[in-house]
């Protein structure tokens, strides 16, 4: 049966899209044309009875899928109890019982803590704020590429100009950006992003270094062997606080955990958040025991922060990724992806590179392989038609040509065939 029955959007969409246009800020734009009704696992319904593989999992936030069952539970339990209070006015099981979990979850034999905050950019700006307070330091490092959040100092410490910074400065001080040392685009010397470190700013007055162990936004950008080893290097010479942003890569995304266990690295800090409570709004920052309680009482926090029913769900979604072999499921998704990538590259010249680790697997499309020109208006192109034949995709990378898989690590075998299908036919067609 087709997947996608009528034009899209369809009728029923197209009237919630008119009230949209009339009621929703422009910023707030979709990528995909449809009203969602359902989810489930892998997939979505839309008003009109479409079916679509969702294959940005919410950008990323459905490791356990949509309406996993476990999930829906906890989700009622929880209701049934209560469903807030601020923590710092009475304490709660879930708060601490969570904490535990991924203080003992976190790599490296140091003892560790956890604090919860509701986004992605207040985990990365309450992790600089730690850093700051433990090292009496001001300056922040962070990397080409990268993308830590929306907010004043996580806009700053975002790369990309547009959409993220333009417009909306003046932006925040004392952020430095150096290179992403990565074989496809940016194959440096460690010696040499040292050096440029050292002109931009005095080591002895940087906080904290910030890095992606894989970029996400940046484009599923994999560092080049032994990099983050060589920073992990330079932090300790100059008593700097490394915090690893693994927002996206985290929690079972990459195979691992933690995307850094890939390295044999143990952060100072890491930030954590998207698939932590299966799409609820809950991220936190597990550190170094030492380092977290250097803030005194009331130094960070927030009336939402850690609350009660995203939790408890968190706590459910770790529960679910061990007892359903999700880390394992993820090495198996990527390496069928990225074989079967790599067959799109050996025919397709506009492939350039095919990359990833895990299910966070991505390829990044270029006008010509030798001088790397991307393509960015085909890469649009083949999401448009991907979508219209009932696969989203999400696009990623400072020039908008990286296509990245960002699937539910639940998406069964015949889901995946399906949607690789959908993707390779949209390339031919756009190639054509």
């Amino acid at each position: 049966m087709k997947a996608v029955k009528t034009a899209l959007p369809g009728p029923r969409s197209k009237e919630w899209i008119a009230k949209k246009e009339r009621y929703v800020p422009r910023a707030f734009a979709a990528l995909a044309p449809f009203i969602v009704a359902k989810g489930e696992g892998a997939v979505v319904w839309d008003l009109d009875g479409n079916r679509f593989l969702d294959f940005t999992g919410g950008w990323g936030c459905l490791a356990v899928g949509y309406s996993h069952p476990r999930v829906v539970a906890a989700v009622k339990e929880q209701a049934e109890r209560f469903l807030h209070t601020d923590f710092t006015a009475m304490m709660y099981e879930p708060f601490i019982a969570l904490a535990e979990r991924l203080s003992a979850l976190a790599p490296g034999p140091t003892p560790k803590k956890a604090a919860f905050f509701n986004s992605g950019a207040e985990a990365v700006e309450n992790a600089v704020k730690i850093a700051r307070f433990y090292t009496k330091r001001k300056a922040v490092v962070v990397f080409e590429g990268a993308f830590h959040g929306r907010t004043l100092l996580a806009m700053t410490m975002t790369h990309k100009a547009k959409p993220y910074k333009a417009g909306f400065g003046p932006l925040a001080p004392e952020v430095y950006r150096i290179p992403f040392v990565n074989e496809y685009r940016c194959d440096l010397p460690f010696a040499e992003v040292e050096r440029k470190l050292v002109s931009l700013v005095a080591p002895e007055d940087v906080a904290a270094l910030v890095v992606e162990p894989i970029q996400g936004e940046g484009g599923f950008v994999v560092p080049k062997e032994g990099f983050l080893q060589f920073l992990r290097e330079l932090t300790e010479r100059y008593g700097i606080v490394l915090v690893a942003d693994e927002i996206q890569a985290g929690l079972g995304r990459t195979g691992h955990s933690f995307a850094c266990e890939h390295f044999g690295l143990e952060p100072d800090l890491i930030c954590l958040g998207k698939s932590l409570a299966a799409g609820l709004p809950l991220t936190a920052v597990v550190g170094k025991a030492a380092i977290m309680d250097s803030v005194p009482e009331g130094g960070i926090g927030g009336t939402f922060a850690g609350n009660p029913l995203a939790c408890r769900v968190a706590l459910e979604v770790l529960e679910i990724i061990e007892e359903e072999g999700l880390l394992q499921r993820a090495e198996e998704l990527g390496q069928q992806i990225l074989d079967r990538f790599r067959k799109m590259q050996q025919r397709f010249d506009l492939i350039g590179d095919v990359r990833g680790l895990g299910a966070m697997v991505a390829m990044e499309l270029v006008k010509d392989r030798a001088t790397k020109e991307p393509a960015a208006a085909e890469t649009s192109a083949i999401i448009r038609e991907a979508i219209q034949n009932g696969l989203v995709l999400a696009k990623a990378g400072l020039y908008g040509n990286v296509i990245r898989m960002l699937l539910p690590l639940v998406t069964p075998e015949e889901q995946l065939e399906e949607g690789l299908n959908i993707l390779e036919s949209a390339i031919a067609s756009v190639v054509r």
